[in-house]
């Protein structure tokens, strides 16, 4: 009977500011124009691979910003755990394969943030991260993943501009919809 009205007396309270930057991360991860137009694989790795993608400006965002980001970088990234953790709960993965899984998922994500950081400072091919990650399961031509690095470059200078007020209240700054190149394809 407590944990029912515990349950009604929290459901009512204002979702914390890791809960909004990670759902705001997790709305703009799956815009159907990434499924459709960008060739993004709708598939469980294709939308991972999209969260984290979009997590990664979010966190690198933070981690500019200095010390006083380091709370909300900190609850984003336990929030965004716990929704992976219940993620491979409801895919049926059984109680003793979780916790692997899951940090395969943290060693995934570990290793893309590092491709997409050299990329996005010029040490390395953004294009050539995203097609080792975001396209590994296909083979998309270079067209599509030219316009998905170019997205992704239009997102990490919204996502720069904001403030830790900003990212706090959910805003990260993502364009509102998946960026087009400048010939409209």
């Amino acid at each position: 009977m407590f944990a029912f009205l515990r349950r009604r007396i929290h459901a009512h309270r204002e979702p914390s500011a890791g809960r909004k930057l990670y759902f705001a991360v997790l709305a703009q991860s799956r815009l159907p124009a990434f499924y459709g137009s960008f060739g993004v694989p709708d598939t469980v790795d294709g939308r991972f691979d999209l969260v984290v993608l979009h997590a990664v400006l979010v966190f690198r965002r933070l981690r500019a910003l200095g010390p006083e980001a380091a709370l909300l970088s900190d609850e984003t990234f336990e929030v965004m755990t716990a929704d992976l953790d219940r993620s491979v709960r409801e895919l049926g993965i059984g109680d003793m394969a979780v916790g692997r899984r899951v940090k395969a998922m943290a060693r995934a994500f570990y290793g893309r943030a590092q491709a997409y950081e050299s990329g996005l400072s010029g040490t390395e091919s953004l294009e050539d991260a995203l097609r080792r990650n975001v396209y590994r399961t296909v083979t998309a031509p270079d067209a599509l993943v030219g316009r998905l690095a170019e997205y992704v470059r239009a997102a990490a200078a919204g996502v720069g501009r904001q403030s830790l007020e900003d990212l706090a209240a959910g805003r990260p700054g993502f364009p509102p919809t998946p960026y087009r190149a400048a010939d409209g394809s």
